[in-house]
Protein backbone atom coordinates (compact mmCIF):
# COMPACT_ATOMS: atom_id res chain seq x y z
CA UNK A 1 0.00 0.00 0.00
CA UNK A 2 1.16 3.31 -0.89
CA UNK A 3 1.77 5.84 1.73
CA UNK A 4 1.21 9.68 1.82
CA UNK A 5 3.46 11.92 3.88
CA UNK A 6 2.96 15.39 4.36
CA UNK A 7 5.65 16.90 1.95
CA UNK A 8 5.41 17.73 -1.48
CA UNK A 9 8.18 14.81 -2.60
CA UNK A 10 5.76 12.45 -3.69
CA UNK A 11 3.28 12.00 -6.92
CA UNK A 12 0.62 11.80 -4.58
CA UNK A 13 1.41 14.35 -2.18
CA UNK A 14 1.92 16.44 -5.14
CA UNK A 15 -2.12 15.88 -6.62
CA UNK A 16 -3.07 16.66 -3.10
CA UNK A 17 -1.50 19.65 -3.12
CA UNK A 18 -2.62 21.19 -6.34
CA UNK A 19 -6.26 19.80 -5.00
CA UNK A 20 -5.69 22.40 -1.55
CA UNK A 21 -4.82 25.10 -3.96
CA UNK A 22 -8.13 24.26 -6.03
CA UNK A 23 -10.15 24.30 -3.28
CA UNK A 24 -8.66 27.42 -1.85
CA UNK A 25 -7.46 25.36 1.29
CA UNK A 26 -4.90 26.60 3.89
CA UNK A 27 -3.24 23.65 5.32
CA UNK A 28 -0.33 23.84 7.63
CA UNK A 29 2.39 21.50 4.96
CA UNK A 30 5.29 21.76 7.98
CA UNK A 31 3.34 19.43 10.45
CA UNK A 32 0.35 18.51 12.03
CA UNK A 33 -2.18 21.23 13.64
CA UNK A 34 -1.63 22.45 16.95
CA UNK A 35 -3.69 19.98 19.45
CA UNK A 36 -3.09 17.17 18.02
CA UNK A 37 -3.19 13.58 19.58
CA UNK A 38 -5.76 15.50 22.33
CA UNK A 39 -8.88 14.19 23.12
CA UNK A 40 -11.28 16.11 20.93
CA UNK A 41 -13.26 18.61 22.56
CA UNK A 42 -17.51 18.46 22.92
CA UNK A 43 -19.01 18.98 20.66
CA UNK A 44 -16.93 16.79 17.74
CA UNK A 45 -16.20 18.55 14.61
CA UNK A 46 -17.92 15.42 11.65
CA UNK A 47 -18.39 15.17 8.49
CA UNK A 48 -20.22 11.58 7.02
CA UNK A 49 -19.93 10.84 3.34
CA UNK A 50 -20.69 8.16 1.31
CA UNK A 51 -23.19 6.31 -1.35
CA UNK A 52 -26.69 5.33 -1.20
CA UNK A 53 -26.07 3.02 2.01
CA UNK A 54 -25.05 6.12 4.09
CA UNK A 55 -28.17 8.48 2.48
CA UNK A 56 -30.43 5.81 3.10
CA UNK A 57 -31.94 5.61 -0.87
CA UNK A 58 -35.43 4.23 -0.24
CA UNK A 59 -36.21 6.03 3.01
CA UNK A 60 -38.73 9.03 2.72
CA UNK A 61 -38.34 12.03 3.03
CA UNK A 62 -35.78 12.83 1.26
CA UNK A 63 -33.81 16.44 0.67
CA UNK A 64 -35.01 17.68 -2.12
CA UNK A 65 -33.67 21.57 -1.29
CA UNK A 66 -30.96 21.51 -4.08
CA UNK A 67 -31.49 20.30 -7.80
CA UNK A 68 -28.22 18.55 -8.15
CA UNK A 69 -28.31 16.85 -5.15
CA UNK A 70 -32.04 15.43 -5.87
CA UNK A 71 -31.15 12.20 -7.11
CA UNK A 72 -28.77 11.54 -4.12
CA UNK A 73 -32.26 10.59 -2.74
CA UNK A 74 -30.53 11.65 1.00
CA UNK A 75 -32.89 10.64 3.47
CA UNK A 76 -33.88 13.47 5.98
CA UNK A 77 -33.40 10.63 8.86
CA UNK A 78 -30.30 8.48 7.17
CA UNK A 79 -28.14 6.68 9.99
CA UNK A 80 -25.70 9.51 10.00
CA UNK A 81 -29.04 11.65 11.39
CA UNK A 82 -29.94 8.68 13.66
CA UNK A 83 -26.24 8.08 14.72
CA UNK A 84 -25.91 11.60 16.04
CA UNK A 85 -29.27 11.52 17.84
CA UNK A 86 -27.88 8.45 19.69
CA UNK A 87 -24.81 9.67 20.81
CA UNK A 88 -26.70 12.86 22.16
CA UNK A 89 -28.90 10.96 24.20
CA UNK A 90 -25.76 9.42 25.74
CA UNK A 91 -23.90 12.95 26.44
CA UNK A 92 -22.01 12.43 23.30
CA UNK A 93 -22.38 15.30 20.62
CA UNK A 94 -21.22 15.80 17.19
CA UNK A 95 -21.46 19.11 15.11
CA UNK A 96 -21.99 18.36 12.02
CA UNK A 97 -20.09 20.12 9.53
CA UNK A 98 -21.80 18.43 6.30
CA UNK A 99 -23.42 15.07 5.53
CA UNK A 100 -22.28 14.98 1.64
CA UNK A 101 -23.19 11.10 0.83
CA UNK A 102 -25.10 10.81 -2.16
CA UNK A 103 -26.48 7.79 -4.36
CA UNK A 104 -24.78 5.92 -6.79
CA UNK A 105 -21.19 7.78 -5.60
CA UNK A 106 -18.08 5.66 -6.13
CA UNK A 107 -14.90 5.90 -4.51
CA UNK A 108 -13.26 8.17 -6.45
CA UNK A 109 -16.47 10.46 -5.98
CA UNK A 110 -14.89 11.35 -2.92
CA UNK A 111 -12.11 13.56 -5.07
CA UNK A 112 -14.16 14.29 -8.48
CA UNK A 113 -17.38 15.87 -8.63
CA UNK A 114 -20.25 13.04 -9.37
CA UNK A 115 -22.75 13.96 -12.08
CA UNK A 116 -25.93 13.14 -10.50
CA UNK A 117 -27.82 12.28 -13.61
CA UNK A 118 -25.59 11.50 -16.39
CA UNK A 119 -26.12 14.00 -19.54
CA UNK A 120 -27.72 16.49 -17.44
CA UNK A 121 -24.81 18.28 -16.46
CA UNK A 122 -26.04 18.38 -12.81
CA UNK A 123 -22.77 17.84 -10.94
CA UNK A 124 -22.08 18.01 -6.85
CA UNK A 125 -18.59 18.64 -5.70
CA UNK A 126 -16.11 15.76 -4.60
CA UNK A 127 -16.80 14.92 -1.49
CA UNK A 128 -13.35 15.62 0.20
CA UNK A 129 -14.20 19.57 -0.57
CA UNK A 130 -16.16 18.91 2.95
CA UNK A 131 -13.06 18.65 5.22
CA UNK A 132 -11.69 21.26 7.00
CA UNK A 133 -8.50 21.55 9.08
CA UNK A 134 -10.63 21.50 12.23
CA UNK A 135 -13.20 18.48 11.48
CA UNK A 136 -12.05 15.57 14.14
CA UNK A 137 -14.37 12.91 12.22
CA UNK A 138 -14.94 11.45 9.14
CA UNK A 139 -17.35 8.22 9.07
CA UNK A 140 -19.38 6.46 5.82
CA UNK A 141 -19.24 4.03 3.69
CA UNK A 142 -17.91 3.42 -0.34
CA UNK A 143 -16.97 0.84 -2.05
CA UNK A 144 -20.12 -1.13 -3.70
CA UNK A 145 -20.75 1.20 -6.62
CA UNK A 146 -16.76 1.07 -7.16
CA UNK A 147 -17.19 -2.75 -7.49
CA UNK A 148 -20.24 -2.91 -9.77
CA UNK A 149 -22.96 -4.36 -7.31
CA UNK A 150 -25.76 -3.63 -9.48
CA UNK A 151 -24.31 -4.67 -12.49
CA UNK A 152 -23.18 -8.16 -10.21
CA UNK A 153 -26.94 -8.32 -9.80
CA UNK A 154 -27.98 -7.46 -13.26
CA UNK A 155 -25.80 -10.03 -14.69
CA UNK A 156 -27.95 -12.40 -11.95
CA UNK A 157 -31.04 -11.48 -12.93
CA UNK A 158 -33.07 -11.28 -16.37
CA UNK A 159 -35.97 -9.03 -14.77
CA UNK A 160 -33.20 -6.58 -13.67
CA UNK A 161 -31.59 -6.83 -17.09
CA UNK A 162 -35.60 -5.32 -18.40
CA UNK A 163 -36.25 -2.01 -19.73
CA UNK A 164 -38.74 -2.12 -16.57
CA UNK A 165 -35.59 -1.51 -14.58
CA UNK A 166 -33.54 0.82 -16.60
CA UNK A 167 -33.34 3.39 -13.55
CA UNK A 168 -31.08 0.73 -11.63
CA UNK A 169 -27.29 2.29 -12.82
CA UNK A 170 -25.32 -0.26 -14.69
CA UNK A 171 -25.65 -3.24 -17.47
CA UNK A 172 -24.59 -6.89 -16.95
CA UNK A 173 -21.11 -7.38 -16.64
CA UNK A 174 -21.83 -9.69 -20.02
CA UNK A 175 -24.71 -9.42 -21.47
CA UNK A 176 -24.16 -12.01 -23.84
CA UNK A 177 -24.16 -14.83 -20.92
CA UNK A 178 -27.63 -15.62 -19.72
CA UNK A 179 -28.47 -14.63 -16.29
CA UNK A 180 -29.22 -18.65 -15.10
CA UNK A 181 -25.69 -19.12 -15.34
CA UNK A 182 -24.55 -16.31 -13.37
CA UNK A 183 -22.79 -18.51 -10.62
CA UNK A 184 -20.73 -20.45 -13.18
CA UNK A 185 -20.06 -16.98 -15.02
CA UNK A 186 -18.30 -15.51 -11.67
CA UNK A 187 -16.96 -18.35 -10.83
CA UNK A 188 -14.13 -18.74 -13.17
CA UNK A 189 -12.71 -17.16 -16.81
CA UNK A 190 -14.20 -13.92 -17.47
CA UNK A 191 -15.84 -13.06 -14.82
CA UNK A 192 -13.49 -14.45 -12.51
CA UNK A 193 -11.14 -12.20 -13.94
CA UNK A 194 -13.40 -9.13 -13.49
CA UNK A 195 -14.39 -9.85 -10.18
CA UNK A 196 -10.46 -10.28 -9.91
CA UNK A 197 -9.60 -6.37 -11.48
CA UNK A 198 -12.78 -4.60 -9.80
CA UNK A 199 -11.65 -5.55 -5.99
CA UNK A 200 -7.81 -4.69 -6.84
CA UNK A 201 -9.52 -1.26 -7.72
CA UNK A 202 -11.76 -0.93 -4.74
CA UNK A 203 -8.74 -1.57 -2.06
CA UNK A 204 -6.51 0.73 -4.23
CA UNK A 205 -8.92 3.57 -4.21
CA UNK A 206 -9.86 2.59 -0.55
CA UNK A 207 -6.48 3.57 0.31
CA UNK A 208 -6.22 6.64 -1.81
CA UNK A 209 -9.18 7.83 -0.04
CA UNK A 210 -8.09 7.05 3.33
CA UNK A 211 -4.86 9.34 2.26
CA UNK A 212 -6.88 12.31 1.03
CA UNK A 213 -8.85 12.07 4.60
CA UNK A 214 -5.76 12.24 6.69
CA UNK A 215 -4.46 14.93 4.23
CA UNK A 216 -7.43 17.67 4.45
CA UNK A 217 -8.17 16.56 7.95
CA UNK A 218 -5.19 15.48 9.90
CA UNK A 219 -6.77 15.41 12.74
CA UNK A 220 -9.86 13.61 12.50
CA UNK A 221 -10.32 9.65 13.14
CA UNK A 222 -11.27 7.78 10.28
CA UNK A 223 -14.44 5.47 10.42
CA UNK A 224 -15.08 3.05 7.43
CA UNK A 225 -18.80 1.69 7.76
CA UNK A 226 -19.49 -1.70 5.67
CA UNK A 227 -22.46 -3.26 4.69
CA UNK A 228 -25.42 -4.75 5.59
CA UNK A 229 -25.51 -8.52 5.03
CA UNK A 230 -28.11 -9.07 2.09
CA UNK A 231 -27.75 -13.01 1.23
CA UNK A 232 -27.94 -15.23 4.47
CA UNK A 233 -26.07 -18.27 5.60
CA UNK A 234 -29.14 -20.40 5.02
CA UNK A 235 -30.18 -19.30 1.29
CA UNK A 236 -32.65 -21.65 0.79
CA UNK A 237 -35.44 -18.65 3.43
CA UNK A 238 -34.67 -16.27 -0.05
CA UNK A 239 -37.05 -18.93 -1.97
CA UNK A 240 -40.15 -17.11 0.86
CA UNK A 241 -41.17 -13.71 -0.41
CA UNK A 242 -41.60 -11.29 3.12
CA UNK A 243 -44.88 -10.52 4.55
CA UNK A 244 -46.92 -8.74 2.37
CA UNK A 245 -44.71 -9.37 -0.77
CA UNK A 246 -45.33 -11.55 -3.59
CA UNK A 247 -41.88 -11.36 -5.28
CA UNK A 248 -39.35 -12.79 -3.13
CA UNK A 249 -36.69 -10.87 -2.28
CA UNK A 250 -34.43 -11.90 -4.38
CA UNK A 251 -36.73 -11.90 -7.33
CA UNK A 252 -35.51 -14.06 -9.72
CA UNK A 253 -31.85 -14.57 -9.12
CA UNK A 254 -30.82 -17.96 -9.61
CA UNK A 255 -30.73 -19.89 -6.40
CA UNK A 256 -27.14 -21.72 -6.89
CA UNK A 257 -26.11 -17.70 -7.60
CA UNK A 258 -26.74 -16.59 -3.86
CA UNK A 259 -23.99 -18.40 -2.12
CA UNK A 260 -21.52 -16.77 -4.85
CA UNK A 261 -23.47 -12.86 -4.21
CA UNK A 262 -22.99 -14.04 -0.60
CA UNK A 263 -19.06 -14.47 -1.15
CA UNK A 264 -18.84 -11.73 -3.33
CA UNK A 265 -20.25 -9.43 -0.82
CA UNK A 266 -17.98 -11.28 1.97
CA UNK A 267 -15.45 -10.35 0.18
CA UNK A 268 -16.05 -6.87 0.16
CA UNK A 269 -15.99 -6.65 3.25
CA UNK A 270 -12.72 -8.11 3.83
CA UNK A 271 -11.36 -5.68 1.35
CA UNK A 272 -12.62 -2.84 3.14
CA UNK A 273 -11.75 -3.99 6.64
CA UNK A 274 -8.15 -4.50 5.29
CA UNK A 275 -7.60 -0.84 4.17
CA UNK A 276 -9.12 0.50 7.61
CA UNK A 277 -6.14 -1.44 8.97
CA UNK A 278 -3.64 -0.29 6.59
CA UNK A 279 -4.21 2.80 6.46
CA UNK A 280 -1.40 4.90 8.06
CA UNK A 281 -2.24 6.42 11.54
CA UNK A 282 -4.99 3.98 11.96
CA UNK A 283 -8.50 3.87 10.55
CA UNK A 284 -11.82 2.00 12.25
CA UNK A 285 -14.16 -0.24 10.50
CA UNK A 286 -17.75 -0.83 11.11
CA UNK A 287 -18.34 -4.56 10.38
CA UNK A 288 -21.98 -4.98 9.89
CA UNK A 289 -21.29 -7.84 7.76
CA UNK A 290 -20.94 -9.84 10.91
CA UNK A 291 -23.93 -8.58 12.91
CA UNK A 292 -26.75 -8.28 10.69
CA UNK A 293 -27.14 -12.16 9.33
CA UNK A 294 -30.58 -12.59 10.99
CA UNK A 295 -31.56 -9.05 9.28
CA UNK A 296 -30.52 -10.12 5.50
CA UNK A 297 -33.01 -9.57 2.68
CA UNK A 298 -34.82 -12.76 3.34
CA UNK A 299 -35.19 -12.40 6.95
CA UNK A 300 -39.04 -12.09 6.62
CA UNK A 301 -40.15 -9.86 9.13
CA UNK A 302 -36.98 -9.16 10.75
CA UNK A 303 -35.33 -7.78 7.08
CA UNK A 304 -33.10 -5.03 7.56
CA UNK A 305 -32.85 -4.60 3.51
CA UNK A 306 -35.48 -4.11 1.12
CA UNK A 307 -36.19 -6.69 -1.60
CA UNK A 308 -34.75 -6.32 -4.96
CA UNK A 309 -38.33 -5.43 -6.22
CA UNK A 310 -39.84 -4.11 -2.87
CA UNK A 311 -41.33 -1.03 -3.38
CA UNK A 312 -39.74 1.81 -1.30
CA UNK A 313 -40.87 4.78 0.08
CA UNK A 314 -39.72 6.73 -3.05
CA UNK A 315 -42.24 7.90 -5.23
CA UNK A 316 -41.33 10.47 -7.24
CA UNK A 317 -44.74 11.49 -9.68
CA UNK A 318 -46.60 8.63 -7.30
CA UNK A 319 -45.02 5.82 -8.61
CA UNK A 320 -42.82 3.76 -6.05
CA UNK A 321 -39.48 3.08 -7.01
CA UNK A 322 -38.15 -0.51 -5.53
CA UNK A 323 -35.48 -0.95 -3.13
CA UNK A 324 -33.09 -2.49 -5.02
CA UNK A 325 -31.59 -3.73 -1.97
CA UNK A 326 -30.53 -1.09 0.28
CA UNK A 327 -31.37 -0.71 3.84
CA UNK A 328 -35.00 0.07 5.00
CA UNK A 329 -36.02 1.30 8.67
CA UNK A 330 -35.02 -1.07 10.64
CA UNK A 331 -31.65 -1.77 8.34
CA UNK A 332 -31.22 2.15 8.87
CA UNK A 333 -31.79 1.59 12.60
CA UNK A 334 -29.16 -1.14 13.00
CA UNK A 335 -26.72 0.53 11.32
CA UNK A 336 -26.90 3.83 13.40
CA UNK A 337 -26.85 1.51 16.25
CA UNK A 338 -23.32 -0.18 15.72
CA UNK A 339 -21.55 3.28 14.25
CA UNK A 340 -22.99 4.84 17.34
CA UNK A 341 -21.38 1.94 19.09
CA UNK A 342 -18.06 2.80 16.63
CA UNK A 343 -18.01 6.17 17.43
CA UNK A 344 -18.19 5.82 21.08
CA UNK A 345 -15.62 3.59 21.14
CA UNK A 346 -13.12 5.82 19.05
CA UNK A 347 -13.89 8.92 20.80
CA UNK A 348 -13.12 7.55 23.91
CA UNK A 349 -16.39 7.99 25.38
Amino acid sequence: MHKTTRTTKTPVARRLAAAAVALGGCLALAGPAAGAGAAPADPVRTVFFGDSYTSNYGIAPFHQDDTARFLCFRAKENYPTAATRRLADKGVTLTVQSDVSCGGAVIRHFWEQQETLPGTGLKVPAQQAALKDDTQLVVGSMGGNTLGFTRILKQCSAKLRSDEHSLLPGTPVDEDEPAAACAEFFGSGDGKQWLDDRFEQVGRELAEMLDRMAYFAPDAKRVLVGYLRLVPEDADTCLTAAPGQTEPPLADIPQDALPVLDGIQKRLNDVTRKAAADAEGGADFVDLYAVTGGNTACGGADRGIGGLLEDSQVKPGGQSLPWYAHPNEQGRDLQARHVAGKVEEVLGR
